[in-house]
């Protein structure tokens, strides 16, 4: 497997590639993960195990501009060889890794190439959300659309990425639908009780990256809720990509709800269960965009697993994971006063939350486990195995 880039800060690595290459670990197979250290120059170099699965960071480069850019690339594709692949994942098709699987295809035209796409990454996505320089938007733009056509197969994580990927002319029989998953539900991170709360005071959750959602319609959804429920508290968990958090406060202090509002920022992954269960609802605003479609979110199947009644917004795959009103409830995206009457509706109805919290969990467990996943991503290698041995392994 190829990744875009380390094992932290971002969650393709350590939510996508990471368990589903433990899952195919305990189906018996081989597994190991090389990836560039971008964001986590501290990782540069080193190689560790994870449950059976080792993740090899390459070295920083020597170089910069566009001779770093080849010295990474060909530490990826040396890596990649030296593992002696049957074939070859490359998790996003952007930037080193996709230049690496776009050079090994070159070379070694027989080794089956399967390409995983989880976002939008070009215009309308990314592109327009990241400062990238207008040269590396270019080039991923055009990478999203390429690679795919030359793998053995695609996996995708949202069936909005499914449309889009067979409208690059990718044939749909090469296109596998894999969401992203949970751990097992006895996973100790799922698994944590939820503690007693003290006196009337409600806690919702809000565990976000912020691109997500307009930070005025949260805080219009917002007034009505406390108003309603004044006992109530927003515990928010996450940082924005453009200080979008830093917006957020400053436009609850101008509504008057600035106290109730209990700002935590990025946190380390090993803390986010306990305020997982420190909550007793979670909100999760989404408007309808592009790249809101085109994602598979791996935070709202944490919060399904860890039991929490959810209101969310009903875009791409939402619907997918959630049952409006059986393990969640779905709002119209975009619309503060929907989101507050649901809201309100399950701060008034302790039942209700008991009742749509073990759905979730449920349904995570029965449909969203990487074990079951790990089913279609294992269809899809056959597949590209055997196009090999018939002569055709992708164009």
């Amino acid at each position: 497997m190829l990744a875009p880039f380390g094992i932290r800060p971002k969650g393709t690595l350590s939510a996508r590639m990471l368990p589903l290459a433990q899952a195919l670990v305990r189906r018996g197979h081989a597994v190991s993960i090389i990836a560039p250290p971008v964001q986590n120059p501290q990782d540069a170099g080193r190689r560790a195990v994870y449950a059976g699965v080792p993740v090899t960071h390459t070295p920083l480069p020597n170089w910069p501009g566009a001779a770093g850019v080849a010295q990474q690339v060909q530490s990826l594709l040396r890596a990649a060889l030296a593992e002696r692949p049957d074939l070859v994942h490359l998790f996003k098709p952007k930037g080193y890794s996709g230049l690496a699987a776009l050079l090994l295809r070159a070379l070694r035209p027989n080794l089956p190439l399967l390409v995983d796409t989880d976002d939008w990454e070009g215009w309308g996505g990314w592109n327009e959300l990241l400062p990238y320089p207008r040269a590396a938007k270019m080039l991923f733009a055009w990478q999203e659309r390429d690679l795919p056509r030359r793998a053995a197969a695609v996996t995708v994580a949202s069936r909005t990425l499914q449309a889009q990927v067979w409208g690059f002319g990718v044939p749909p029989e090469r296109v596998m639908y894999l969401p992203n998953g949970v751990m097992g539900i006895e996973n100790e991170q799922l698994s944590i009780e939820k503690p007693p709360q003290n006196g009337t005071q409600c806690s919702m959750l809000l565990y976000t990256r912020f691109w997500e959602f307009d930070v005025r319609d949260l805080i219009a959804a917002l007034v009505p809720i406390i108003t309603g429920c004044p006992a109530a508290r927003l515990l928010v968990v996450g940082r924005g990509e453009r200080g979008e958090e830093r917006e957020l406060l400053r436009l609850a202090a101008r509504a008057g709800i600035a106290a109730a509002i209990d700002y935590r920022g990025w946190v380390e992954p090993h803390a986010i269960p306990a305020l997982l269960a420190s909550a007793d609802i979670a909100l999760v605003p989404i408007d309808d965009t592009l790249i809101n479609r085109a994602r598979s979110s791996a935070k709202l199947l944490e919060l399904m697993a860890a039991g929490l009644p959810i209101v969310a917004g009903r875009v791409g795959e939402v619907a997918e994971y959630i049952e409006d009103r059986r393990s969640g409830l779905l709002v119209a995206p975009g619309d503060p006063a929907a989101l507050a009457r649901a809201t309100l509706t399950l701060l008034a109805d302790p039942m209700l939350r008991t009742r749509l919290g073990r759905a979730a969990q449920e349904r995570a467990a029965q449909h969203f486990g990487w074990d079951r996943l790990a089913l279609q991503a294992e269809a899809a290698y056959m597949r590209a195995l055997q196009d090999v041995q018939r002569g055709s392994p992708g164009r």
